[in-house]
C-alpha cells in the first residue's frame, strides 16, 4: 500500500532531497540550506502553542520562519494565517508503486541514469532557471542519487534527479527543453527513474508537483500515479 502518513512522507523527502543542517528544537526540526529553495528551509512539527519558539530559532539563523503544513495540520495553519503568516507553494505528493513502470523495457536510447550528472544535465537544468547550483548541491548530499538524461532524436531533450529513501524513490528537478516538449520526454524521465528504483529494491515511486501544474498533473495521472498526500508552507510576511 503506498504511504499515506503525513509524517512517513516528510522522513522520506528529507532522505531523498536532504538539507544542509537539520536543526532540533523542542517539537520542531529546522531544516538550513540558504539558497535551496523551501524544501530544505522549512520547520516541520506541530506544536500550535509553541511557535515561538521556532520563529525565534529561525530568526536567529537569519532564516525567514517557514513552516511546512501537511494534510491534517489544520490547528498549525490556522496559528499560523493569524499570525499574518502566508500560503506558499501549494503542491501535492504523487506516488504508485513500480511495476506498471517496470514491465516494459524502456524504448531504446530514450532516457539514461547517470551519476554525477553530464556538463549537459547540468546545462539544461540551468536553462530552466529553477535548479541552480545550490539545489544541485542537494542532489549530491542524498545517500542513493541518480541523474535522468532523456534524449529525442539523438539529442539531450530533459532531466531529472532520483533517489532513494528506504523502498521508495523520489524524483526531482525535472526539466524538459521548450523544443522537445509534448513529446513523451516527462513520462521517459518517470519510467527511466522506476527502472532505476527497481534495480535498487524500491518498490515505488513518488514526486512532489505544483497542485497548478496541470500539464504534469496530466502526465502523472495517465502514468497511473495517484495523489495520497499533499503540503503547502506558511512564511512569514517578512524577516524580522
Amino acid at each position: 500500500m503506498t504511504r499515506t502518513d503525513p509524517y512517513d512522507w516528510q522522513r522520506i523527502i528529507d532522505l531523498c532531497w536532504p538539507a544542509e543542517r537539520m536543526l532540533p528544537v523542542g517539537p520542531w526540526t529546522l531544516r538550513i540550506t540558504p539558497g535551496a529553495g523551501g524544501r530544505v528551509n522549512s520547520i516541520s512539527g506541530d506544536a500550535p502553542d509553541d511557535l515561538s519558539l521556532a520563529e525565534d530559532t529561525a530568526r536567529a539563523q537569519d532564516q525567514r520562519p517557514s513552516f511546512i503544513i501537511h494534510q491534517g495540520q489544520d490547528t498549525l495553519d490556522d496559528a499560523l494565517n493569524a499570525r499574518g503568516y502566508v500560503i506558499e507553494d501549494a503542491v501535492n505528493i504523487w506516488a504508485m508503486d513500480l511495476g506498471p513502470l517496470t514491465q516494459m523495457p524502456l524504448p531504446h536510447a530514450t532516457a539514461f541514469t547517470i551519476w554525477p550528472p553530464l556538463q549537459i544535465m547540468r546545462d539544461i537544468w540551468a536553462e530552466g532557471g529553477h535548479v541552480t547550483p545550490s539545489r544541485q548541491a542537494v542532489m549530491a548530499r542524498a545517500a542513493q542519487p541518480g541523474g535522468i538524461l532523456a534524449r529525442v532524436d539523438d539529442r539531450a531533450a530533459g532531466v531529472g534527479f532520483v533517489a532513494a529513501g528506504d523502498d521508495t524513490a523520489m524524483l526531482s528537478a525535472i526539466h524538459v527543453l521548450d523544443r522537445h516538449r509534448r513529446k513523451g520526454v516527462a513520462g521517459n524521465i518517470l519510467r527511466a527513474a522506476a527502472h532505476w528504483a527497481r534495480d535498487r529494491g524500491c518498490t515505488r515511486i513518488a514526486l512532489v508537483a505544483e497542485r497548478a501544474n496541470l500539464p504534469a498533473t496530466a502526465t502523472y495521472a495517465g502514468h497511473g500515479m495517484e495523489i495520497v498526500a499533499g503540503y503547502h508552507y506558511r512564511r512569514a510576511p517578512e524577516l524580522s
